[in-house]
């Protein structure tokens, strides 16, 4: 092979290299660009998803915002305090209750198909509850309305002979009417009251307590009174003395 054979032969080779070398290049800087608009992509639809959640989080608090506002002037409002335990019947002036004496034993939050009792609500509402009444006549379809907004925590739902609207929500020291199971007020009061600041025993327990209704768990309309011993005193035994202290 002559030298100048040889010497083309080299400069052929290197040519094939140095185009070998572009081309690794230009494929290296297209996965490379590849890579980074898949990411760019990607970060973008991420941002995009945040973004509308957080609009659509925004909207809804501004909605639920707006409902408040629209409630709050409908919603009566009372100072009852808490701790004050009975074992009798109360009579109370509102119609539900939304505060005063109650039984010793709170009622189990939850869905009730016939009437409760008010003493065992009122206890609940002490613990942050929110009590969901309807008149018993109330259409099914409506009532199964209530029953989502009775499906969480601290909730109670449950008939109630004699009341004065189709349906009514009560706090403790909060109550309001409701003429429709459609009505926005009603999500709208569970958001404001439930475990609300007037709570006498907010997060207390709700489950643990009794859950029978009215029927089934019949509270005295008066405390029973004390039944005379046949002993005569003189036969008691005499109590020694206590220890001074």
């Amino acid at each position: 092979m002559t030298k100048e054979k040889a010497q083309a032969r080299r400069e052929h080779l290197a040519r094939m290299r140095a185009e070998q070398k572009r081309k690794e290049r230009r494929t290296a800087f297209l996965m490379w660009g590849i890579g980074g608009l898949v990411i760019a992509i990607l970060v973008g639809a991420v941002a995009f998803v945040i973004i509308r959640e957080e609009m659509n989080k925004s909207e809804v608090e501004k909605q639920a915002a707006s409902a408040e506002a629209a409630m709050l002037p409908k919603v009566k409002n009372f100072t009852y305090k808490g701790s004050q335990h009975t074992g009798i019947k109360v009579k109370y002036a509102e119609v539900p209750p939304v505060g005063g004496e109650h039984n010793p034993t709170w009622q189990n939050c939850g869905i009730y198909d016939q009437p409760i009792n008010n003493e065992t609500a009122v206890h609940s509402m002490e613990h942050g509850a929110v009590w969901i009444t309807y008149q018993p006549d109330l259409p099914e379809a409506d009532v199964a309305k209530l029953r989502t907004h009775a499906s969480s925590d601290y909730m109670l739902l449950s008939p109630y002979p004699g009341l004065p609207s189709k349906i009514a929500l009560a706090s403790w020291n909060h109550n309001l009417a409701v003429d429709s199971a459609d009505s926005p007020d009603i999500a709208a009061f569970i958001r404001k009251f439930k475990q609300g600041p007037d709570t006498p025993e907010r997060g207390a327990a709700c489950t643990g307590g009794a859950d029978q209704t009215a029927a089934e768990a019949v509270i005295p309309e008066t405390a029973p009174s004390a039944q005379p011993s046949a002993t005569a005193a003189t036969d008691l035994p005499m109590a020694s003395p206590s220890p001074s202290s």
